[in-house]
Formats: structure tokens, C-alpha cells, sequence
């Protein structure tokens, strides 16, 4: 019984390591979790989240500068959601150029 109550416990454990962070609800300290986010990165991630949410992985890319694609698709591996949506890739990229820049 106490081995099944461990390996229960093991498993939710690792689980949770796993578990998404969305940049738009995340704290300096859920960012910096996800590998290959530092303090540096979360800085600008926050700093421009802080000018208003971030709509879409291409906002992200676009707003926050060392957000490029293999970046994103690296991060997004790692667990790092934009409203819940993981990086598509190279289609994602497409849409935000095709969009027209405010002013």
C-alpha cells in the first residue's frame, strides 16, 4: 500500500513538473521555470505584457526581441503556452506579417 502511495505521488509530482505556463498569467518565477527562460528573457516578457496582454504567439514574437521562431518552437517543447495555444510554427510567422503594423 505504501509503494502504491508513493508511486501515486511520484506520478503526480512529475505531472506538474510538465505542467503548461501561459506568458500571459505567468509570474518572474513560473517563467524562469521553463528551460531556456532566464531572468533576462522573462524581464522583457513581462515588461511588455505589462502594456497589455499578448494576443498570439506572433504578438510575442513580435513584441519581445530574442522571441524568433526557433525560439518560440524551443519554448513552447518546454511547456510555455500563449492562451493556452502551443507554437505552430512557420504559419504562425506568416500570419503576423501579412497583418499591418499599428501606429
Amino acid at each position: 500500500m505504501l509503494k502504491k502511495i508513493l508511486a501515486v505521488t511520484a506520478l503526480l509530482f512529475s505531472l506538474s513538473s510538465f505542467a503548461a505556463v501561459d506568458v500571459n498569467k505567468a509570474n518572474a518565477a513560473d517563467l524562469d521555470g521553463i528551460k531556456g527562460i532566464g531572468p533576462s528573457l522573462s524581464g522583457k516578457i513581462l515588461k511588455e505584457r505589462s502594456k497589455g496582454q499578448f494576443k498570439d504567439w506572433p504578438d510575442l514574437m513580435q513584441r519581445v526581441s530574442g522571441m524568433g521562431e526557433k525560439n518560440s518552437a524551443k519554448l513552447s517543447a518546454e511547456g510555455l503556452t500563449v492562451n493556452g495555444a502551443d507554437y505552430k510554427g512557420t504559419g504562425a510567422m506568416e500570419t503576423a506579417k501579412a497583418k499591418p503594423a499599428k501606429s
